[in-house]
């Protein structure tokens, strides 16, 4: 028998085939149950009328109660508009409609009661309405106060009489027959303890609702039960791997005891011990490591991931760190290579650009163990590269692989398989990272190598630059060189190329007494290989260049950053390249320059900039303005599919319905006592409809 939240729409009273087709194309909406959480977006104020005059232009939408004393057509042709001029006991004022004017006609009788809605605005001393929304005064409307849903249509349904309206009236309809069937999804315990209403009142409530404050009731208890299962689903994974995944048993030291005692160049910080004691517990346990490092750039991930690696050797396993790019390949390479040399272990770089007599080598060592680490790009995913024993997989800026990618890494050892460390200096908001990687364990590095001094972040506009050249001059007389940074964004890559062109010609003339390099996307990997190395050997003082130094060559020298169009940035992306200074003992400078006119989305970027150097910080601000899924850049499942929770200003709602998820699976992980029977019933409905996350069974 089919489900009844499985019922086609078209068999809906009022819809039939054509009208469920239009929204099935508009809306992919297809059944009762899609239909019903198709929520509203906000919701009008229909429970005060006012007089015509108590109204003023601030007002947003409002209702009154008026008598139509005459009705006229003025003008013609396109101009052509119908006016109604209506009254009640206090005031007079004009209605107006461009559109559809011969039905709004036929309705409009003159003496007769109407409610009309609309935005008050004033023209010369009189207020009018442009397309109020009309009915004929009735008793029952009167008496009848209420939160009017207003809902998302197109304008394909519009033409069709399916305004929000229109809709409103279908949803009345399906909440009416549909309620009987509308289950609990959650146990009689959760709902006491969070105080949440029946998921039966919550859709009522949700579509018509009888007040503002059982609407937030409504509103929390449907926030809650979507990240509630949400949570469920990854802790569900996170279980189901941790028993299933069986990892190398890795607790030996020595190494790591050596390079303590005899030549680690600087203290760790707090941070640092805390996340390698968190690792080092996981990979000593017998289980898969699948573990997140957060941490801004330079705040030591690569020390961490270094002394992993020791851990690994010491207990006799291979270790690789694969990067999306040669530039952070090699600059990794570079790193660790000097620590590597250090303590006699063996390491090699494996990139596209690798020659095939080194490959040959590089394959062999692999197979035989006595290449302890490899270094390298997507080039490490080839079949030809086998290890004698893959013990630790390490993957730099892991948002840029996708999860196919990294699952032919972990197949690399047939025993067991390897533990894996992410690294991302991307700041992923908690509540996003709780959602992204729910089913990973995260660490966070938040704090700098002592020694580091905060960025000074400024904003200048255009009229100041002058005075932002002086203040080049004034850091080369002193030592120091400067990155200078261009947009360069796809959809006019023409435009943003001669922009870049224009502006290291203008820099050349600025500063002719000074070397200066110049590297963009569009030139030879050699030719910008070349030109990166003239900077890091500091042959050339200024780097003209676009975002492709974002994850770039480590120039503990270059103490200045200038951003220009830095509008035209986002706000991580603003981040990440800030990061690329202040890498040395040197006091740090990144300059935003801007034109003087911003949108105010702009603005708070750029204010944002200036005001913390806190990647955290920086990623809500980031989450709040564009909204999850922009912000990873992809539809990741989970995060796109919530259809009335909010990343960004629900984390309080998702850390309690994260808790309540864990204490759940704590105490039953397999969902098998009565109580929860509610609970697995609505996730295996979930599995049948992988897209919704809280659909109504």
């Amino acid at each position: 028998m089919t489900r009844f939240f499985d019922t086609k729409i078209e068999f809906l009273k009022g819809m039939g085939p054509q009208r469920a087709a239009l929204i099935n194309k508009e809306l992919n909406i297809f059944t009762y149950g899609e239909l019903l959480q198709h929520y509203p977006f906000r919701y009008e104020d229909r429970t005060h009328f006012f007089k015509i005059k108590d109204l003023h232009e601030d007002l947003e939408h409002v209702q009154i109660i008026a008598k139509i004393r005459s009705v006229e057509t003025i003008g013609d042709g396109r101009r052509k508009r119908l006016v109604a001029h209506v009254f009640d006991d206090t005031g007079e004022m004009e209605l107006t409609w461009f559109k559809g004017i011969q039905w709004v006609q036929k309705r409009l009788v003159a003496g007769a009661l109407f409610v009309f809605f609309g935005k008050p605005a004033k023209y010369g001393r009189k207020f009018s309405m442009a397309h109020p929304e009309m009915d004929v005064l009735t008793q029952a409307q009167e008496e009848r106060s209420s939160f009017q849903p207003v809902y998302s249509t197109t304008e394909k349904l519009r033409a069709r009489f399916l305004d929000s309206k229109g809709i409103s009236r279908i949803m009345e309809g399906l909440v009416s027959v549909a309620f009987p069937h509308i289950q609990e999804t959650l146990p009689a315990p959760i709902l006491q303890r969070f105080n949440l209403i029946p998921k039966r009142d919550a859709m009522k409530q949700i579509h018509f609702p009888d007040n503002p404050d059982i609407l937030n009731r409504a509103r929390y208890r449907l926030k809650f039960e979507e990240f509630f299962f949400v949570q469920l689903r990854l802790l569900m994974l996170k279980l189901t791997r941790i028993e299933k995944s069986m990892g190398q048993v890795l607790n030996q030291t020595e190494l790591l005891v050596k390079f303590y005692n005899d030549y680690i160049p600087f203290e760790l910080t707090e941070a640092q011990k805390r996340v390698i004691k968190e690792s080092f517990a996981d990979m000593k346990s017998g289980k898969q490591m699948n573990r997140l490092i957060q941490g801004d750039v330079g705040s030591g991930k690569t020390m961490v991931a270094f002394i992993c690696i020791l851990i690994a050797i010491s207990s006799g396993a291979q270790s690789c760190l694969m990067a999306p790019t040669e530039i952070l390949a090699n600059q990794h390479y570079e790193g660790l290579k000097e620590y590597a040399d250090m303590m006699g272990l063996n390491i090699a770089l494996l990139t596209g650009s690798t020659k095939k007599s080194a490959r040959k080598v590089i394959h062999e060592m692999l197979r035989s163990g006595d290449l302890h680490i490899i270094i390298g790009t997507h080039a490490l995913l080839e079949d030809i590269v086998q290890f004698k024993n893959l013990g630790l997989a390490i993957v730099d800026e892991q948002h840029r692989f996708g999860v196919a990618q990294r699952a032919k890494l972990w197949a690399k050892n047939e025993q067991y398989l390897p533990h894996v460390l992410v690294m991302t200096a991307t700041p992923i908001p908690r509540t996003l990272a709780m959602t992204l990687y729910g089913d990973l364990d995260i660490s966070v590095i938040d704090e700098l190598p002592a020694g580091r001094k905060p960025i000074q972040t400024v904003h200048r506009y255009d009229k100041d630059r002058l005075k932002v050249f002086g203040f080049i001059r004034k850091q080369i007389l002193e030592g120091r060189q400067v990155y200078i940074v261009y947009p360069l964004i796809q959809e006019s890559e023409t435009l943003d190329l001669k922009n870049l062109m224009d502006g290291y010609e203008s820099i050349c003339r600025a500063f002719p007494e000074y070397p200066i390099s110049i590297v963009h996307g569009d030139m030879k990997a050699a030719d910008k290989d070349y030109e990166m190395q003239r900077f890091v050997k500091g042959e050339t003082k200024i780097m003209v260049a676009t975002t492709v130094i974002e994850v770039g060559v480590n120039v503990p020298n270059a103490s200045v950053m200038v951003i220009e169009n830095a509008e035209r940035f986002g706000l991580s992306q603003l981040h990440q390249l800030r990061g690329r200074v202040g890498r040395g003992a040197e006091q740090s400078y990144c300059v935003l320059m801007s034109k003087y006119e911003l949108s105010k989305d702009s603005r708070v970027r750029l204010d944002t900039m200036v005001r913390t150097n806190n990647g955290f910080e920086i990623a809500d601000v980031d989450l709040n303005l564009r909204g999850p899924g922009d912000l990873m850049g992809t539809q990741q499942s989970g995060v796109a599919d919530l259809l009335i929770a909010d990343l960004s200003k629900d984390a309080q709602i998702l850390t309690m319905a994260r808790d309540a998820a864990q204490d759940l699976i704590q105490a039953d992980p397999n969902l098998s006592l009565p109580e929860n029977e509610l609970v697995l019933r609505q996730i295996k409905a979930q599995k049948q409809h992988e897209m919704n996350w809280s659909r109504i069974s």
